[in-house]
């Protein structure tokens, strides 16, 4: 996938971890583990805004884009 979200590396910044952010905004820790690995397909605004209030930080903080390598066509 394209879009990185790098929870990871703003709860290592917080000195926080999973279990904590976990208890702070009423997120099960599987979800956030899902979010923190990459394994996610989509987020809520409302789960992206409590993850900014808790971390105080601003979505593009969290979110990050890498271009996908183009695949070779093959004729």
């Amino acid at each position: 996938m394209s879009i990185i979200f790098k929870l990871d590396d703003m709860l290592h910044e917080r000195r926080m971890t999973l279990t904590e952010l976990s208890e702070k905004i009423d997120i099960t820790l599987a979800n956030l583990s899902i979010l923190k690995t990459g394994k996610a397909r989509a987020i809520r605004f409302s789960t992206l805004e409590a993850i900014c209030e808790a971390l105080e930080c601003q979505p593009g903080d969290l979110l990050a884009f890498a271009r996908a390598s183009k695949k070779r066509e093959v004729a």
